[in-house]
């Protein structure tokens, strides 16, 4: 088998790995470039892949040279997002915690997790999506009105009652 030959099969086998990848299910942004890269293998232009894809040439080039490297590896998501402070089993346990208070405050939530679970978030959201996900109000309930004038009900209860009378006369 000559050189030509043996780059041949080598393209193919290359496109049928990009052909199972692309159908597995992956991210977009991962698609994409398994679809540039396999484009570009099968003997598309830069420029007509650019135009189909609505990338840039070098995206293409980039992203070829990253495959040709590492094989799928190379052109999968880097990043996969930073490690949660509580396991799933803490963050339930802390779910089932608040659903079982008669009242929530947030202070015993930030004194609860870090008496229990040595976590300290470093903002007030990460708090807040807790109560979220136990489906409770993190903020604080009155049990009266603050506001409340019984001289001022008294006062638009007595205005409303004679508006009423006035226009069920009409």
């Amino acid at each position: 088998m000559d050189n030509l030959q043996l780059q041949q099969k080598d393209r193919e086998k290359e496109i049928a790995q990009l052909e199972s990848f692309i159908k597995s299910d992956i991210d977009a942004r991962e698609l994409k470039r398994a679809i540039a890269v396999r484009m570009a293998l099968s003997g598309k232009s830069y420029n007509e892949i650019s135009k189909i894809l609505g990338v840039s040439n070098f995206f293409i080039g980039y992203w070829k040279k990253q495959f040709k490297t590492k094989g799928i590896a190379g052109i999968k998501l880097g990043h996969k997002g930073s490690k949660g402070y509580l396991t799933a089993r803490q963050n339930t346990e802390v779910i089932e915690w608040l659903k079982n208070k008669e009242y929530w405050n947030l202070d015993e939530l930030v004194t609860y997790l870090e008496r229990e679970f040595g976590v300290t978030y470093k903002s007030k959201q990460s708090y807040y999506e807790l109560f979220e996900r136990a489906k409770i109000s993190w903020k604080k309930t009155q049990k009266t009105n603050p506001k409340f004038d019984k001289k001022l009900v008294k006062k638009k209860r007595k205005k409303l009652t004679i508006f009423y009378l006035k226009t069920r006369m009409v």
